[in-house]
């Protein structure tokens, strides 16, 4: 290959692994890895949510490539797989760009019906474990095609991109709060929230802390700036439904209604990580593993928050540590698992990012309700944050302790 194929194979590399969830530090890492494999060992670049650039060496041309929007886990699987073919040397350069470049053209395995039954399913398995009551879980399910359906007009370009989560949390707002007014609902701020929890940027506003606190300062402060536009523009759609239905302030009062007993957090997990796989077109041989880095968090979590009644940044620091250290130790351990794969639906799964909506809404509606909420969305979200680090400082420990390992053993004479 010629150094303008090899700075586009690398460049498209690149800005998969940011569509893929990747922080920029990560991607970064990964595609100059890849890099050294392939006999490059001075390239560079510069990864950001919106883009990246990279050149070849010091004084070298640079190519650019954009991100156009987020990969499914089943793409995020086939980046994976490129970027271990190309560290064994088992995937040509060639054949790694000719893969890239049909990646986005790989269909859903359930385009329609997986979107609007994956997310039926989530919407039910968050209720279960958010605000365990029989009439929210019937509200999330019922009103999941909704945000749903918005997905599916954004992306065919029908609804703007920028105001989906204000006509979000307008419309499944307006429907909570007159179900409050009806009597049919305990609290509507937790119950508006499992429908629309795809669509909550948490996982956005963690990533981005995560990656100030390993540097990686432009990408970190441009995510933490879009999710926290995210949750004010959620936070207003909650609002004008509240102005529409004239919903009293006791509607904004933020409470956990537990009727379905501690079973419920455990069967809506298994609900969650079925609609993900659904949702996100998960191939079938992954779906085990998925399930298991989600049990170990959501198990981690639970205990640390109701066994040994530590306080919520605790458990979210632990379930945090526990993803991303238990997915790292898999793909080491079974190099064809794709680690993001495995760990995305588990941060997805951690992020509090109902918490935050939560309290920007409480913050403009009734401010005198949004300081304790506030308080435990930023604890929760800085643990995980923490969490994240900590785990993947430990499984990179392990990672090169075992590299260490296999050079220093002597090898036998055949």
């Amino acid at each position: 290959m010629n150094d303008a194929n090899t700075r586009q194979l690398l460049v498209y590399l690149a800005a998969a692994h940011m569509a893929a969830g990747a922080g920029a530090h990560e991607a970064e890492e990964d595609v100059v890895r890849a890099a050294r494999a392939i006999g490059l060992p001075g390239v560079q670049m510069q990864a950001n949510p919106n883009g990246v650039t990279l050149g070849l060496g010091h004084g070298e041309p640079a190519t650019f490539e954009s991100v156009e929007g987020s990969l499914r886990l089943d793409q995020t699987a086939r980046v994976a797989a490129i970027q271990h073919g190309l560290e064994m040397g088992s995937l040509t350069p060639a054949d790694a760009l000719a893969t890239l470049r049909g990646l986005r053209r790989q269909r859903a395995r359930f385009p329609v019906v997986g979107m609007y039954l994956g997310g039926f399913v989530v919407a039910a398995g968050i209720a279960g474990i958010l605000q365990p009551t029989w009439p929210s879980v019937l509200f999330a399910a019922l009103a999941s095609p909704v945000t749903v359906a918005l997905i599916r007009l954004t992306g065919r370009r029908l609804v703007p991109a920028a105001l989906l989560p204000l006509f979000a949390g307008f419309i499944v707002a307006a429907a909570a709060f007159a179900a409050f007014d009806a009597g049919l609902v305990a609290s509507p701020l937790r119950t508006m929230l499992p429908p629309v929890a795809v669509l909550l940027p948490g996982a956005l506003i963690v990533t981005g802390l995560s990656e100030l606190v390993a540097g990686a300062m432009v990408s970190g402060a441009a995510r933490l700036a879009h999710g926290t536009a995210q949750l004010v523009m959620f936070a207003a759609g909650v609002a004008g439904a509240s102005l529409l239905t004239h919903a009293p302030s006791s509607a904004f009062v933020n409470t956990r209604v537990d009727e379905l007993g501690p079973l419920a957090g455990f069967i809506g997990l298994g609900a969650v990580t079925i609609g993900i796989c659904l949702m996100e077109s998960v191939p079938r041989r992954l779906a085990p593993w998925v399930l298991a880095v989600t049990t170990l968090t959501y198990a981690t979590q639970w205990s640390i928050q109701n066994w040994l009644a530590y306080p919520a940044w605790a458990g979210a620091c632990a379930g945090a540590f526990i993803a991303a250290f238990s997915a790292w130790v898999m793909a080491l351990a079974r190099p064809t698992l794709p680690r993001m794969v495995l760990f995305l639906p588990s941060f997805w799964l951690l992020v509090p990012g109902s918490l935050g909506l939560v309290s920007v809404t409480q913050l403009a509606i009734d401010p005198h309700e949004s300081w304790k909420t506030a308080t435990n969305a930023s604890g929760a979200i800085v643990g995980i944050a923490l969490g994240l680090v900590f785990g993947t400082s430990a499984a990179r420990g392990l990672r090169v302790t075992i590299r260490r390992t296999r050079r220093r053993r002597p090898h036998r004479p055949a």
